[in-house]
């Protein structure tokens, strides 16, 4: 079985969840969550952690309208995955992110581990489950 190195992406306008997987390609774990600056500071601690874990895929969640349709954030978002595909020479794959931050605060609470100060925990977790549903369908 082939190794799977790939790093889940929650991007918002202030903050990046930041998922990776187990080698197997069975297990998405949140990792961080990167407080967004400017797009070179995004793209250096992305890099950092990129090298560390030998990523080859970029999986990121692409915020679908209720309807289906891709809407100006999606278009956002979009935008953004291109730019960041061509710093970090990295493949993108999207996938539909709708209702990943109301599911990743459900799970939160279920674990006891919610805190409505803490956004960025909501983030990761959305990115977990953005990564794992990708892992899912391969």
């Amino acid at each position: 079985m082939r190794k799977i190195s790939a790093l889940g992406l929650d991007v918002g306008k202030k903050r990046l969840g930041v998922a990776g997987c187990d080698g197997m390609g069975l297990l998405a774990t949140g990792l961080t969550t990167i407080e967004r600056t400017s797009f070179k500071d995004d793209v250096a601690k992305l890099k950092q952690i990129i090298e560390e874990r030998k990523v080859e895929i970029l999986v990121v969640g692409l915020p679908y309208s209720m309807d289906g349709t891709i809407g100006f954030q999606a278009k956002q978002v979009q935008k953004f995955a291109r730019r960041l595909s061509q710093a970090l020479e990295l493949p993108i794959e999207y996938v539909d992110e709708r209702l990943t931050s109301v599911e990743a605060e459900a799970q939160l609470k279920a674990q006891k581990r919610f805190s409505s100060y803490d956004k960025g925990s909501i983030d990761r977790q959305a990115a977990a489950i953005i990564l794992q549903q990708w892992l899912d369908c391969r």
